[in-house]
């Protein structure tokens, strides 16, 4: 169980890391291609549902750069508390960061990283952030 503990969490990570690449570069379709769809967000009181690849909107982005000068964003902590074969759950926390490096703000979050199609990729966010 710790070698299988130990290669599930090696590869959600690896998932983990791509997401927040994308993210910083405003990739979108690099975005896409961490997560597996029907992909769920819920934030801020609202549930949103991506049914498709193009479906994550890129205006909270937008919205964060022009409010609060959001220039990236990186993890500070993830943790892997449950998992099996097909679905990992993940506590998280993650900074976001001004253009001169002063902090936004710090949120927690769970994420579901589920295996489908010979790969793991993000399922479902759960945020306290915006």
């Amino acid at each position: 169980m710790a070698d299988e503990r130990t290669h599930i969490d090696a590869e959600c990570k690896k998932v983990l890391d791509e997401f927040m690449d994308a993210l910083n570069q405003y990739d979108a379709s690099a975005m896409d291609a961490t997560m597996h769809f029907p992909h769920v967000r819920f934030a801020a009181g609202t549930v949103k549902v991506y049914e498709q690849p193009g479906s994550n909107p890129m205006d909270l982005f937008d919205r964060l750069k022009k409010e609060d000068d959001w220039k990236y964003s990186a993890w500070r902590t993830r943790e892997l508390v449950q998992f099996n074969d097909r679905k990992a759950h993940y506590m998280l926390s993650y900074t976001r960061f001004r253009s001169d490096n002063s902090v936004i703000g710090v949120y927690q979050s769970l994420y579901a990283l589920t295996f489908q199609d010979s790969r793991w990729g993000i399922q479902l966010r759960s945020s306290f952030g915006p």
